[in-house]
């Protein structure tokens, strides 16, 4: 690498980047030609997500929890770390209200000190159970702020509050992305997110579960698109801090997505309907104007191929830990 080339190097970190969405992020700064410092304290995240990285000259893996501060030198902060799913979130709400909250509040204590731009990776669950239909930015949103969801919910809330009061008080740049339904490779196989249910149910031949009757809607979008709405965001000028919607428009019901795996699996299994949580949406979809307008930004990978790339990674992964099982169930008979 040239002088010229490594004087323009930055050095970024990801926290939570050992997890679904931080690794694909950490794969594309680091092909870019990025240092990383990949921050994660592996309550969602698994280290095997970043694994393919180990002895890579310009990625480091520290494990650290971002409720305690951090002390450390970048050049840019994507703050990725708060459980994303609800039976993640919902397993201890109140460590998933202080990951959103003091999390947010040590990480833009960093970029303060450093005078970094900082990205906060927030989510639709801000509208709540969304009364305007598609949702965008502008919209304040549906939220009860007592339920089980709403460690999440009003956690991420209440980051963005944190993000646009430290921008106004502090002048730190910031860049607020709202994410929608993402899916993909190394999405988390017990994580209970519709995608990764549906497929491994399938794969499985077990029965899908489906909450309520199947016609609520949700808008996925395809992990690459999603990481490349990230960069983009990120590298807008000062005018730009969001909040801007990154999401897939397409809209499909449930049902309509249990049908899809089932076909593109070749499954036989059939679907099992069960009462709908509570607080759960009942329709999601961005209206992503905004990304268009400021980031040039839409999805380019639609649901059908989405769904193939994500099946064949769970496909692979359940015949490894098949295998594995086998190895080890070998080898205790053999020393028994």
């Amino acid at each position: 690498m040239s002088m010229r080339d490594f004087s323009k190097r930055k050095r970024v970190l990801v926290t939570g980047g050992a997890g679904f969405l931080g690794s694909h992020l950490i794969d594309r700064l680091i092909a870019r030609g990025d240092e990383v410092l990949c921050v994660d304290n592996l309550f969602t995240g698994d280290k095997r997500n970043v694994d393919h990285l180990s002895g890579h000259p310009r990625f480091e893996f520290m494990r650290h929890d971002v409720c305690f501060p951090l002390y450390v030198e970048v050049d840019e902060i994507y703050n990725l770390a708060c459980p994303a799913s609800p039976i993640h979130y919902q397993h201890d709400p109140v460590q998933t209200t202080k990951t959103s909250v003091i999390g947010a509040i040590n990480m833009l204590g960093l970029a303060k000190r450093l005078g970094v731009k900082i990205f906060q990776a927030s989510t639709s669950e801000v509208y709540g159970d969304p009364a305007v239909h598609p949702q965008e930015e502008s919209y304040w949103g549906n939220v009860n702020p007592i339920g089980p969801r709403s460690c999440y919910d009003e956690g991420k809330r209440c980051a963005e509050t944190l993000f646009f009061d430290y921008h106004r008080q502090h002048s730190i740049e910031v860049k607020v992305a709202r994410i929608f339904n993402t899916y993909g490779p190394r999405m988390h196989p017990a994580d209970g997110r519709v995608v990764s249910n549906f497929i491994i149910q399938a794969l499985k031949g077990e029965p899908i579960t489906i909450y309520g009757d199947g016609q609520q809607t949700r808008s996925f979008c395809y992990v690459d698109d999603l990481v490349e709405g990230f960069l983009r965001l990120m590298d807008t000028g000062p005018d730009v801090t969001g909040p801007v919607n990154i999401g897939n428009p397409n809209e499909f019901t449930i049902r309509e997505l249990a049908e899809a795996v089932i076909e593109l699996t070749g499954s036989k299994s059939t679907l099992q309907n069960f009462p709908l949580p509570q607080d759960d949406p009942k329709q999601r979809k961005p209206n992503i104007d905004l990304a268009r307008e400021k980031l040039g930004w839409e999805p380019a990978v639609q649901l059908r191929e989405g769904l193939e790339r994500t099946i064949a990674y769970f496909d692979a992964l359940m015949r490894e830990d098949a295998a594995a099982d086998a190895i080890k169930a070998r080898t205790v008979a053999f020393n028994g």
